[in-house]
């Protein structure tokens, strides 16, 4: 990619956040809009749980495909065919006649939104190189996540009360309009120097991993955890993880190269990313529902209550940037795993629904801890890698957090069905306890030396592909 001036890596940056957005207001939007879908479809627990799952499996299947197809064909390219793909499904959300039709077209906004994020973030990735830069922007990045979360609930309880469900979806239609114009003008085409093959095998193997899981979790309180069915999702997902660990070792060019896994910095952010994500998707999907349902509040009600959440993670989603920028990943790793912790507590043992101040306090605490730990999580992700494998590792870094926040849901709501709100608030407690531990342990001097040996795997010391610094903490 030729040297940008500032203003035209800040205009890429831009458009690249315009992507984040339509995905992230999807996310929190719909949640808002969970209670009307369920009257409208007479949905059961786990039929909400498909209409969030059923997207957040189908993204988290093909966010890799996405990634090395995209530094193959052209990352330009491919994100203008996310855009075009996510927009045309968010048409078809809004005129879906039943639930099963809204899944459905839930996936084919799915299969655009993979080739979204992951490749955004290989663009900024690959405009800023400067570390410090790079930080900062992936902190702005951040920041549109802060604003989809606080925007997403006031906005989705607003249009649901005022013209219903199917409005929500009206949302991404005009951004991404504006969004595949912008790219098309002023986002230049780059593609990674050696194009890699494609790994249909290994793409079976991870849909089989993740749909089996998924389903089983999710149906199992319905069908019975020790039922043919259930027990049969469980074994195939076993053994589509033994056989894609085994087959993508013998790969020249894996779908999931393992020697990724060799840095303890990016082995640290994959998991930190399905923790977090994981306390993320259950925190809303048991804050939604019991703020509507149990509660009686409004949809627009219901958004104005988590706006101390979304605000706290508006505010230190880009302070988390420039921490990691001055500072280095572990003490913002540090903070959003105490936080997050402290606010599953909080409801799990002093039961904050009993009290408004309680209450607030852990939306507070969630909201710090998760604005906090987004940046830290991608910047760990590439850090070290070398740049031409960046559309990879921040793919996989993507598929971690959509594999959470699938789980997340998928357990919590498992949780719920099986009248065990307790145990639901306990698992995100152990979620933000798990950010602090691993957050801490993968961010020294012994992990930036696994960075380092990692990349001398992945690119042999004499080649002079350009490598992204590890970042210091």
């Amino acid at each position: 990619m030729p040297e940008l001036t500032h203003r035209r890596r800040m205009l890429i940056l831009g458009i690249c956040c315009m992507s984040l957005l339509i995905v992230s207001l999807d996310n929190t939007i719909l949640n808002v809009a969970l209670p009307s879908m369920r009257r409208d479809f007479h949905a059961s627990v786990s039929g909400l749980q498909w209409t969030i799952d059923a997207y957040l499996v189908v993204i988290a299947s093909l966010l890799l495909l996405s990634g090395s197809t995209a530094d193959r064909l052209g990352r330009k390219k491919i994100f203008r065919i996310g855009l075009v793909f996510f927009t045309l499904g968010s048409l078809l959300c809004s005129l879906a006649p039943g639930l099963g039709w809204l899944i459905a077209f839930r996936m084919i906004q799915a299969v655009g939104g993979s080739m979204l994020n992951p490749v955004a973030m290989s663009i900024i990735t690959n405009t800023f190189t400067d570390a410090r830069e790079r930080a900062r922007a992936i902190g702005v990045w951040g920041g549109v996540v802060g604003i989809s979360m606080a925007a997403g609930p006031i906005v989705g309880g607003a249009l649901v009360e005022t013209v219903g469900w199917r409005s929500i979806f009206w949302i991404n239609l005009p951004v991404g309009v504006l969004a595949l114009i912008l790219t098309s003008r002023y986002i230049p085409e780059s593609r990674a120097p050696r194009p890699r093959r494609v790994d249909p095998v290994g793409q079976v193997l991870v849909i089989a991993l993740l749909g089996s899981l998924t389903y089983g979790i999710i149906e199992g309180s319905g069908a019975g955890w020790t039922s043919p069915l259930i027990v049969g999702c469980f074994v195939v997902t076993v053994l589509a993880l033994l056989g894609l660990t085994r087959y993508e070792k013998r790969r020249t060019d894996p779908l999931i190269d393992v020697r990724f896994f060799r840095s303890a910095p990016f082995s640290g952010a994959t998991l930190i990313a399905v923790s977090g994500f994981a306390a993320l998707g259950g925190f809303l999907f048991l804050n939604t529902l019991y703020l509507q349902d149990d509660r009686g509040l409004s949809a627009l009600d219901a958004g104005l209550y988590m706006l101390p959440m979304a605000v706290m993670c508006l505010v230190f989603a880009p302070l988390s940037g420039r921490l990691v920028a001055s500072r280095g990943p572990r003490l913002p790793l540090m903070l959003a795993g105490l936080t997050m912790t402290a606010s599953g507590v909080i409801f799990a043992v002093l039961d904050a629904e009993s009290s408004n101040a309680l209450l607030f306090t852990s939306y507070v605490l969630f909201g710090i801890g998760f604005g906090l730990v987004n940046a830290p999580i991608t910047n760990t992700a590439v850090s070290g890698m070398p740049r031409a494998q960046a559309g990879v590792a921040a793919a996989v870094a993507s598929t971690s957090r959509q594999i959470g926040q699938s789980l997340g849901v998928a357990v919590i709501g498992a949780a719920l069905a099986a009248g065990m709100p307790t145990t639901a608030w306990w698992i995100i407690s152990g979620c933000g306890a798990s950010v602090l531990l691993i957050g801490t342990l993968t961010t020294g001097r012994w992990a930036r030396g696994t960075a380092e040996r990692a990349a001398d795997l992945l690119v042999p010391e004499e080649d002079d592909t350009p490598r992204i610094p590890v970042s210091t903490s």
